[in-house]
């Protein structure tokens, strides 16, 4: 039967009171309870069900919710009943840290502040009770946006104490995305103070609390224990490459499948589902969908990146285009649709992100932006080797149009581009430089870079720019080599009617022998025809007199362009 599909619904008792569509993951309580595990941290990409499921397990144990049963009636978990007199048993706690989004320490402690007093407002009738000493209620009543650290660092493991007290049970406490605090600081520059604080208040709550029964955090990182877990050795870690709850977030294929036939799509339809939203593999489940997206899609009957376009990118990009060399190389691999080999560490250490490529490959993975493909190599000496490749059609288009905006205010570009196309030399040359200018800023590997690596910094941005803004005309090819500056560009049309362009890359070296700039831009072209670049384009049809050929030469951030 069709359903009401609810964007956006992440209460789990309003879909079920209103019978909105909803994919029955009930069985996360049931894997949840039975591991027995103290306190459990799962990552999962945004927008993957997380909230929802943490609304699920409120809405299951609270016994707040104990009269409210009904909204399991029909469910998995309510086929056994152990788990329906489970239901409603225990207090529960209840934060998120998903909108915890500052530029800043204080106000991001001052907001989280705020959420832990909010959950004491919710039980301050407690305090009428006899069992609170005056000296309690007057500690309860300093909770504030305003508390020292001191104080909300042991808060959430006093309130943990005083329900224990009051309801005779140990205490649940869910806390979801747990690590959007910690990108923001990261981004921001005030890392060091917020993980001191989060590592006091996470010690209390999670290791040194006699009151707690559960515990479970939700987050899209595995932060370094050496950041804010050091304390926590009862800590079971979930990511995206382990077997527990590998159904737990996302649709499978089925579940996918059975709600389009519910909706009344086609199962022509299927085919292109999979190719924009299937990828994911949460560990030996593949086949997982983006449930956003699938969700969107059901609503809204048309394919779109949904999923991409709400994803927080902005420590995507910074990665993408202050990562090194090695970072943005790889990169072309994966926007041509190629797989890459790396190490993968899922313990993400934040402040090595632009000093490691092995942490920046591994945060795209735990973000989804990347799929593993295959193990290569798995020792207990090293870390694994990974072949990961873009999720879906969906992630390479975030990643098209994440690009492109990068150049679409940069009109110079476009112009060059044009220029380049018509064998105008002279227009190249006169807009190059404004073009470098901006790509070396744009695309900074380093606060002081030094001459030599500038010209890499203009190649690697440059190629990304084309490889985006062509990809419909011509197929982009870049083969390097190493030292300063020798590389080369192949753009092969699609449409041999089109015009075919090789450039070469060469950086100015008097111990070359080279007395100037222009030296340099003919060696430049010398080496298109001695290393026969043009073979394989002559090959496949293309007239030379129409294959373009550019030397290009660098000297700092000048340069001059040669045919």
């Amino acid at each position: 039967m069709k359903k009401t599909v609810a964007i956006g619904e992440q209460d789990f008792a309003k879909l079920r009171e209103n019978r909105y569509f909803y994919v029955d993951k009930t069985g996360f309580i049931r894997e949840w309870w039975e591991s027995g595990d103290s306190v459990t941290l799962i990552t999962r990409p945004r927008r993957f069900g997380k909230t929802l499921n943490m609304s699920m397990l409120e809405y299951f144990f609270s016994n707040k919710y104990a009269d409210r049963g009904d909204l399991f009636e029909g469910l998995e978990i309510w086929k056994e009943e152990k788990y329906r007199i489970l239901q409603g048993s225990y207090p529960v706690l209840f934060l998120s840290f998903g909108g915890v989004k500052h530029a800043d320490f204080p106000n991001t402690k001052k907001t989280i502040n705020s959420l832990i007093a909010g959950l004491f407002e919710k039980y301050a009738w407690m305090l009428k009770d006899s069992r609170f000493s005056e000296k309690e209620k007057d500690i309860y009543n300093k909770v504030t946006e305003n508390m020292d650290e001191s104080s909300a660092a042991l808060s959430l493991n006093r309130l943990c104490e005083w329900l224990h007290r009051y309801y005779g049970r140990k205490v649940i406490l869910l806390l979801d995305e747990y690590d959007t605090p910690m990108q923001e600081a990261y981004l921001h520059g005030f890392w060091d103070e917020l993980t001191a604080y989060i590592r006091a208040l996470f010690n209390n709550t999670f290791k040194t609390n006699p009151y707690l029964e559960r515990g479970l955090m939700t987050g899209i990182t595995r932060v370094s224990k050496e950041s804010v877990f050091s304390d926590l050795n009862n800590l079971n870690v979930i990511t995206t490459t382990s077997r527990e709850y590998e159904s737990s977030f996302g649709f499978t294929e089925k579940e996918v499948f059975d709600a389009m036939d519910s909706q009344g799509i086609p199962k022509e339809e299927r085919e292109k589902v999979r190719f924009w939203y299937d990828g994911f593999t949460f560990g030996s489940e593949k086949d997982i969908y983006n449930p956003w997206s699938v969700t969107m899609y059901l609503d809204k009957k048309s394919l779109d990146t949904y999923w991409a376009n709400t994803s927080e990118n902005g420590l995507v990009g910074k990665l993408i285009r202050e990562g090194d060399k090695g970072v943005k190389t790889e990169f072309e691999k994966l926007l041509r649709g190629e797989y890459i080999e790396a190490e993968i560490d899922e313990q993400v250490i934040f402040s090595r992100l632009l000093k490691n490529r092995t942490v920046i490959w591994s945060l795209l993975l735990a973000s989804g932006y990347l799929k593993v493909d295959s193990i290569l190599q798995e020792t207990s000496e090293d870390m694994p080797v990974y072949r990961l490749k873009l999720t879906n059609f969906e992630v390479q288009r975030m990643f098209y149009r994440m690009i492109k905006d990068w150049f679409d205010g940069t009109s110079e570009f476009n112009e060059f581009v044009n220029a380049m196309f018509c064998g105008d030399v002279r227009s190249m040359n006169h807009y190059i430089n404004r073009v470098a200018l901006q790509t070396f800023s744009y695309f900074d590997a380093g606060k002081k870079p030094s001459d030599q690596r500038e010209p890499e910094r203009f190649y690697h941005g440059f190629v990304l720019g084309l490889l985006v803004d062509k990809s419909k005309q011509y197929m982009v090819k870049s083969n390097r080599e190493s030292g300063l500056g020798r590389y080369d560009v192949v753009m092969e049309p699609k449409d041999i009617s089109n015009p075919a362009v090789i450039m070469e890359f060469k950086v100015y070296d008097k111990e070359d022998g080279e007395s100037s700039l222009e030296d340099t831009a003919e060696n430049a072209l010398k080496q298109i025809e001695e290393k026969k670049y043009a073979a394989d384009l002559l090959q496949r049809g293309i007239p030379e007199d129409r294959i373009l050929k550019y030397g290009f030469a660098f000297e700092g951030e000048k340069c001059l362009i040669r045919k």
